[in-house]
């Protein structure tokens, strides 16, 4: 029996995902998560194989989550499945420990096969997207600069992520310039948008 967790932020998603794999013999889904910072939590009470992982949640990114996972369950086989399809994640998710990298229109068939191949050792590589991948731009932002450029890009003002990141508004405000620098934008707002097409962020 393959065991599935599923973490994606939204509900009905999450929830024909669990039922459409809970049909599929050989395949339970243990546990399921609307969040990233759900699922290290989740492990300590359902044994998993497979955990399929949304990138853009809320609190926590499938991206960072897939990283975790790596450090702390290395036995957990990691699926990014996502609605967007840009190079930057794709590269992302492998550089973060994925196995395998699927969009969420990718027909049923081909999500249990995915599964199936990871959980037995093999990678879920798409030849086109690693081509796309390899000639994209390489993701110039530090660690830092991602988080601080994704709190703004939900409109967050500069004083209120310094508090949530435990920083002066000086270096954020510092951080936020350099990611426009980066980003080859006029201001935080284009800097975000440009990322986000890049899969940066």
């Amino acid at each position: 029996m393959i065991r599935v967790l599923i973490a994606d932020d939204q509900h009905l998603v999450r929830s024909a995902l669990a039922a459409l794999l809970n049909l599929e013999e050989g395949i339970q889904v243990v546990a399921e998560c609307a969040d990233g910072d759900e699922v290290l939590p989740a492990l300590t009470g359902y044994p998993v194989d497979v955990a399929l992982l949304d990138i853009q949640m809320p609190r926590q990114n499938g991206l960072r989550t897939a990283a975790e996972l790596k450090l702390s369950h290395p036995e957990v086989k990691v699926l990014i499945l996502t609605t967007f399809d840009r190079p930057g994640y794709f590269r992302q998710a492998f550089e973060s420990g994925a196995h395998g990298f699927l969009v969420k229109d990718s027909p049923p068939a081909e999500l249990i096969a995915a599964i199936r191949r990871v959980h037995s050792g093999d990678k879920v590589v798409d030849p086109q997207r690693a081509m796309r991948s390899v000639g994209a731009e390489a993701n110039p932002l530090t660690e830092r600069e991602r988080e601080i450029l994704g709190l703004a890009a939900a409109g967050a003002p500069v004083s209120q992520i310094a508090s949530g990141v435990h920083l002066s508004a000086g270096t954020v405000r510092n951080h936020l310039s350099n990611a426009i620098g980066k980003t080859n934008t006029a201001n935080r707002i284009e800097a975000a948008r440009r990322a986000r097409e890049m899969g940066w962020i």
